[in-house]
């Protein structure tokens, strides 16, 4: 009877365990998503203002590409960190 209670409690204790890292995991995705939200929306941000700087251009008869360099970066800069972020939640979920 004692290897019974012995056995029940080694497995409850591995559930707990299996719970907790699961759990741990679970966090560890949701910041990685709410970071991937962030970034797009500087991204969203950064599109409409590369919107208007062209509109605002092309009614003055005036398109330069380098004025919209560093909004290209920005956006390149963020896409890369989000292909971080959706690798990070991959390899949590062992994929």
């Amino acid at each position: 009877m004692q290897d019974f209670f012995d056995g029940l409690g080694k497995r409850i204790g591995e559930t707990i365990d299996e719970m907790g890292k699961k759990a741990e995991d679970t966090l560890e995705i949701q910041k990685y998503k709410n970071e991937i939200h962030t970034l797009k929306r500087g991204n969203e941000r950064d599109y409409a203002e590369i919107g208007r700087q062209v509109y605002a251009r092309f009614k003055e008869g005036d398109i330069v590409d380098l004025d919209f360099v560093p909004l290209c970066e920005g956006i390149e800069e963020r896409e890369e960190k989000m292909e971080e972020y959706k690798q990070e939640i991959e390899k949590i979920k062992g994929e």
